[in-house]
């Protein structure tokens, strides 16, 4: 089996999209997707990249046109629970480092579900430190322990050194996989990617 790869931040809605779509790739090869948190913000500026909000601002009938498409692909794989978030961009430092934390503490799977439900399917403002900690407590995560532990240079670190080398592999953005070293960017790769995925089975 193929080594699978999902490079993700939480301000993608793209990545988060992917998320939900994932499970059934997973089911139907067999495969196991391995989650890396990167820091897009980090990426971006490693690689002179810009946010698609950024990047398509002043561009006529871009911005509709992902809009369009994305209603697309939620339709097509009949996702109910995702949401325009009213306060993107949302800075993801904190949750992002965050993930690094819950990695360490062995909570990894069910902190990556609870803060894609409080960005994308019940949007909140996460880079607000109270409005983060209310949510992982009504998720009945550790609030106070990821707290401290976001603060700590190993987690720092972990973080920064994970992103630099996605962007070393030729990550660009996210949501970026991997299949072994073959790289795909974006949630309309996923077919790619499970095609990659069962040739090399």
């Amino acid at each position: 089996m193929p080594k699978v790869e999902f490079l993700f931040d939480f301000g993608s809605p793209n990545a988060y999209l992917s998320h939900l779509v994932i499970p059934e790739i997973e089911k139907r090869t067999g495969a196991k997707f391995v989650y890396l948190p990167i820091l897009l913000g980090g990426v971006f500026k490693l690689t002179n990249n810009r946010s698609p909000a950024e990047a398509f601002a002043g561009v006529k009938n871009k911005p509709e046109y992902h809009r369009l498409e994305t209603e697309r692909f939620v339709r097509q794989h009949g996702i109910t629970r995702y949401q325009h978030n009213p306060f993107f961009p949302v800075n993801t430092l904190m949750i992002m480092r965050g993930a690094m934390a819950a990695r360490e503490l062995g909570i990894f799977e069910r902190y990556v579900d609870q803060v894609y439900r409080h960005m994308w399917a019940e949007p909140k403002k996460l880079d607000d430190p109270a409005v983060l900690r209310a949510a992982l407590l009504e998720s009945d995560l550790p609030a106070d322990r990821l707290f401290e532990l976001v603060q700590t240079a190993p987690v720092k670190e972990a973080l920064m050194a994970e992103t630099q080398r996605a962007v070393d592999r030729g990550t660009f953005g996210s949501p970026t996989f991997f299949v072994d070293d073959e790289i795909f960017f974006g949630k309309d790769k996923l077919r790619d990617v499970e095609e990659a995925i069962v040739a090399k089975r």
